[in-house]
């Protein structure tokens, strides 16, 4: 049985990409965060990403410094995906109606 995380990274739209393109310095960062912008499994990256509390890379289309941010406003959230999931299909809502 695989486990969830195997599961999304197969899906990743950065699988087939160089790691260097997603764990680049601030000037290449915005080109890393663009591979994300269109990947399918965005949500289920990031949200590994804060719950782990990833130091490194682009993850989810959040850079390091953007993800401390965030951890920081929010020190509360225990689990992630479901607050990434909920904002997510709020977001999809409003664009809907």
């Amino acid at each position: 049985m695989t486990s969830t995380k195997t599961d999304w990274r197969e899906s990743s739209a950065c699988g087939s990409s160089d790691a260097d393109d997603l764990f680049a310095d601030s000037p290449r960062q915005k080109r890393a965060k663009l591979i994300c912008m269109q990947c399918p499994v965005r949500t289920e990256c990031l949200a590994e990403a804060l719950d782990e509390r990833i130091e490194f890379g682009v993850w989810g289309g959040m850079t390091e410094r953007e993800r401390r941010l965030l951890l920081r406003r929010r020190p509360n959230v225990v689990s992630w995906l479901s607050v990434l999931e909920e904002a997510r299909d709020s977001l999809v809502s409003s664009r809907a109606g």
